[in-house]
Order: C-alpha cells, then structure tokens, then sequence
C-alpha cells in the first residue's frame, strides 16, 4: 500500500552520511522535518536532522525509536542490517521494504536479479572456496575479476587474475567470503543510470552520466554521457526492465559498462541516491534527492530536464585545501563540502559541479587548475 506522506511530516532516514545530508536537504525544502539513526553524534546528515538517534544499525531500541517518530523510513546505503530492517518494516512505514537490501548486499544474489530482469551481465561463476575457483576458472578463463559476494566499494574485495600464477593471491578473499569470478569485459567507458520509481508504478530516470574514476573511486561524471542514441535507449530500457523485476520504490543506480560496439554489460546496483548522480542538484529540474523524497512520500513524480550539460569532480581528503584556496578563481562552480569533521586521503568530503557550454573545455580548466593533482 503507498501512503501519501505531507509537509511537516517526519521522514526517518537510516544511515547519516553525505547521501542522508543531501537527501535531508531536498526533504526540507519541502517542508519535512528528519529524523536519523547514525552511530557518530556530529554525521553529515545528523547536522541537518531535526531528531537525532545515535546508535548502532542494527539497534533494535534505537530502530523502534525511529519508528515512533518517523512516518516514513528511507536510507541512504545499502550495508545496514537486512534482519533488522525487515523487523521495522512490520512496524513502520518503509516503502522500499528490505528486500532490495537483501538482494544487492550479496553479488550472487544481485547479478540473479539482473539477469532474471532480462538484462546483461559479464559471463561469472560463483566460488566458495580455493579449491572451487581452481576446478571452474577455465569456465570463465582469463583475465578475470574475482570480487567478494559481500562488502567491497571503491575498488575493495577485489582482484584481477591474469593468469593460473594468480590463484594464489586469491586465498585470502576465499578465506572470508564466497566470491563471484567474472569475466573481464573490455569496456570503453562507464556510465551509470540513476532510475527513479514511487509505489504507483511511474518510473524516470536521470539523463546518463560517463564515469570516470581514479585509484578505483569516482573523480568525474560527465552527463550527458558521449554514447550514441542506441546505447542511451538501451540504458535506460535495461534500467526501466531491472526497476521493475525489483518492484523499486525510490531510487536505484545502475552501474554499466559501454562496449566498443556500444552494446551494454550491467555491472553493479546500489539501492540509493548514487555518488554519479549529485550533477542533478544544479544541472536537472528535479535532483536525484528530492526526486527520491517525492517517491518515497508517495507523490508524483516530475519528469527529469536537463538544463545544461554539466561536470561533476568528487572532492576528496587531499582536494580540500587546495579547493578552498581556489574558490575565489571559479565563480561558477557550485561546491558542495559535506561537514565530515576529518579530511583523510581518499575520504569522499564533496563535490564540485559545473555546468558547461563545453564539456572538454571544462574538462581542460579542472586538469589545470591543479586542485586534483593528487
């Protein structure tokens, strides 16, 4: 059943960090006020909360507490205890229930989706121990990218196999976890479609973002995308196709490998506002966040406008000073610093979007302005 959720109204959101924050932001625009369930007192989302639990995920106290305050529950990562949301969904409002966390917590489980959904998916096997990978890995041959069925962002849990005098370096990822053993696919680019569904069924999504990441973690997303009109309609298809095999309400991001042919290869889902899709603040009608409020609230939808081409560079631990002592330089960059309290190397602390007549001018003005040179 989809309720109508109203301004003044409390949404519950779980998880505190930037996605939270943002998705904090666009709720209270609209008049919402927010509650969230977050293990560090002073998180990104926390400071712009109107309740705050402090207190474990997997705290079922601290979850019922959210229950009675909130009339509505979303989160903002996919990592939170399935069990325990399953549990508060019988005794609060969650639209996107738990069973899209379960599902996308567990490669095996998500690549079965995918696939079930009708779309394509790197050739893979699943192992469970050293012994497995070294009876099927001629099945999938090499190179080959073994990743751990559970955990792992950023490039973490996983490990290219060049050839058999690899399998060795394996026996540590085996030791903890079952593992899935694909297929490396030669891909030209990355792109990434955030789909966006409410409980009625209406579906959009975001105009394509061209990833482009750096040591493993997103630097740059490019939207729109530079692939042809046949690899947008078969994007966007493919993530229309997966959005409803998962019965999605909210907001579901759709990784995708683009091929020298432009055919697509689907890589990974995150059940949430996603990282590429922070460009939608400025450069669309509709951000990815108030978009995600709107259905998971039960409203209508608003069909996505592009209203220029844009950039979007994350801004990490080291970009930070530099960036700060270049702000006056660039008028017409929006920048977005998330309030994490420590500026570690490779920690996500914002993002800088920049709308653009010229994308690869634009991109030549980032190079030079030597804010991400490390």
């Amino acid at each position: 059943m989809t309720k109508m959720i109203y301004p003044g109204q409390t949404i519950g959101i779980i998880g505190g960090g930037q996605l939270g924050r943002m998705m904090a932001l666009s709720a209270k625009e609209a008049g919402f006020k927010i509650a969230v369930l977050e293990p560090s007192i002073d998180s990104p989302c926390g400071q712009v909360a109107d309740i705050r639990i402090v207190a474990p995920y997997d705290d079922e106290a601290a979850l019922e507490e959210l229950a009675e305050v909130s009339d509505v529950i979303t989160y903002e990562f996919e990592n939170i205890d399935y069990e325990g949301l399953k549990r508060l969904s019988e005794i609060a409002y969650v639209p996107q229930g738990a069973e899209l966390v379960r599902i996308t917590q567990n490669r095996v489980s998500e690549k079965d989706a995918i696939v079930k959904s009708g779309c394509p998916v790197a050739p893979y096997i699943v192992v469970n121990t050293f012994d497995e990978l070294v009876d099927q890995i001629d099945k999938i041959g090499y190179p080959s990218i073994l990743k751990t069925a559970r955990g792992g962002y950023d490039g973490k849990g996983q490990l290219r196999l060049n050839s058999k005098e690899d399998l060795p370096s394996a026996k540590g990822l085996l030791e903890h976890s079952q593992c899935v053993v694909e297929s490396f696919v030669p891909f030209k680019m990355e792109i990434s479609v955030i789909v966006q569904r409410n409980g009625h069924g209406e579906t959009y999504c975001l105009p394509v973002g061209e990833n482009i990441h750096v040591n493993h973690i997103l630097h740059e997303t490019i939207v729109p995308a530079r692939i042809s009109m046949d690899t947008l309609k078969a994007a966007e298809e493919a993530a229309g196709k997966i959005a409803d095999h998962l019965q999605l309400i909210g907001t579901l991001a759709v990784e995708m490998f683009v091929l020298e042919n432009g055919d697509i290869i689907i890589n990974e889902l995150a059940p949430r506002p996603h990282n590429s899709g922070h460009y939608s603040i400025e450069a669309c009608n509709v951000s990815q966040f108030g978009q995600h409020i709107r259905a998971v609230c039960g409203w209508p939808l608003r069909k996505p406008k592009m209203m220029q081409p844009s950039i979007m560079v994350n801004v990490l631990g080291q970009h930070v000073v530099p960036l700060t002592n270049t702000i006056s330089k660039y008028p017409n960059w929006s920048v977005h610093l998330y309030g994490k309290a420590e500026a570690k190397v490779n920690r996500k602390m914002g993002h800088v979007t920049i709308l653009t007549e010229n994308v690869e001018e634009t991109l030549d003005t980032i190079e030079k302005s030597g804010i991400w040179s490390e």
